[in-house]
Formats: structure tokens, C-alpha cells, sequence
């Protein structure tokens, strides 16, 4: 589904990622975990067309879409949930929900009633603003207006960060069930529990750099690369 090819980005004149290469199959997760600062949000911005990388090639679903606006890269299939979650503060959840609505008539789509039946709070809070949701409530609500585009696969970046242990679970069991819908997902996650709990592989990324690939297995075994890379 995602082919991230030795890709170098920077931001103005920092030099942020240095060759990233990574993949993720459908219906798959792949999980990219390392101490902050480190890229993993650049990644997910270079991937999704906000700061596109000066080389190297990101292929999504074998099209090549490093030098494609962003706009072009959603309406492809790939959408995001962004880190701090980022949804409209001023329009109601149903609003947030509704205005992102693509491809209804799509086999299988994601539609409102569809996003109510993964998230039934939201539809308690159907009409409330989006500045009046706790933090756990606006993250259900950025999930489901990424999937309301009816995406192939969706970018997550740190979608447990601030939130309470229930909502965290309900929110890994969410990235679960999202997969066996066949939906791939690339996930940026400090919480190692969630990375390796759904992750199928785990990427470690150090100052621009993968740095180490595994299976969560084989990484849970590695006490070496935990200690060095991630402080564990």
C-alpha cells in the first residue's frame, strides 16, 4: 500500500530526515517509535505532501506521490490524524464529521451513522462543539473525520498522546478493528504498548535515520536497541 524510499527532507535549511525507507502492506500497521525529535512527524508530513522530501520516492499504492500537493494525496486514499488532533473548534462534531465526507457511495463506506457505531459518544455529543470535547472525544472525533473520506489507509501521529488509559484502549482496539477492515495505518507512538501491541512491524527512527526493523517480537527481545535508541 505505502513504499517510503530512501527519502532526505528538510525544513528550510535543517536537515531533518537523512534516506527513511519503510513499508506498509494492506491491512497492515506499521509502527514508527523513537524519542521526540527524532523525524517521525516530518515523516508523516512528507508522506501526506506537507514538506515534501528533495529526494528519494514515497509510493502509495505504486503511484509516486513525493512531488503530489496534499490535496491530490487525500483525494488518493491516504488520510491523516494529526498530532494534537487539530479538529475545527467552532463546528459541532457532526459538522467536523460531515464536511470531510468523500466517496459515500464507495463499497463498504464510512458514513456518519457508520462513525456513530465505532464512537457512540460522539453521537451523545452530535451537535456540541468541538472546543467543549475532552481530550479523549476530540481524538475519537479526528479518527472519524479521517475516516469519513473513506480512506485506503490512514496516517496516525501519537493518537494516545494526553489521553486517559480507558480511551487509550478504546483507541487501540479502534487501530485493531480498523485493520481487519483491511485498512492499512502507519503509526507514530511514544506508548511502546500500543507501537507493538498493533504494529505487524516497527520501524525505530534516530535523528533521521531508521536506525532498526523488526517484527514486535523480535524488537521485545532486543534489549540492546530499546535501551540505546528509546531509553527503555
Amino acid at each position: 500500500m505505502l513504499e517510503v524510499i530512501d527519502i532526505h527532507t528538510y525544513l528550510g535549511e535543517n536537515y531533518i530526515l537523512h534516506g527513511v525507507s519503510l513499508k506498509v502492506g494492506q491491512g497492515t500497521a506499521g509502527a514508527l517509535v523513537g524519542r521526540n525529535g527524532m523525524g517521525k512527524t516530518t515523516t508523516i508530513r512528507s508522506i501526506i505532501g506537507f514538506n515534501p522530501p528533495r529526494r528519494g520516492a514515497i509510493r502509495f499504492k505504486g503511484i509516486d506521490i513525493a512531488v503530489v500537493q496534499a490535496y491530490r494525496i487525500a483525494q488518493m486514499g491516504l488520510a491523516l490524524v494529526p498530532q494534537g488532533r487539530q479538529i475545527f473548534p467552532s463546528l459541532s462534531v457532526r459538522e467536523n464529521l460531515t464536511m470531510s465526507s468523500r466517496n459515500v457511495k464507495k463499497g463498504g463506506a464510512w458514513t456518519l451513522e457508520r462513525i456513530y457505531l465505532l464512537f457512540p459518544i460522539l453521537r451523545n455529543r452530535s451537535n456540541i462543539k468541538g472546543h467543549l470535547l475532552s481530550g479523549g472525544e476530540q481524538q475519537m472525533l479526528s479518527i472519524g473525520r479521517a475516516l469519513m473520506t473513506n480512506p485506503d489507509m490512514l496516517l496516525m501521529d501519537e493518537p494516545s498522546e494526553g489521553l486517559a488509559p480507558l480511551i487509550v484502549q478504546h483507541v487501540t482496539e479502534t487501530i485493531a478493528q480498523l485493520k481487519k477492515g483491511n485498512l492499512a495505518v502507519l503509526l507514530v507512538e511514544q506508548n511502546l504498548d500500543i507501537a507493538l501491541g498493533v504494529g505487524d512491524y516497527v520501524y525505530v527512527l534516530n535523528k533521521g535515520v531508521i536506525v532498526y526493523e523488526s517484527t514486535p517480537d523480535e524488537f521485545r527481545k532486543n534489549e540492546e536497541i530499546k535501551d540505546k535508541y528509546l531509553g527503555i
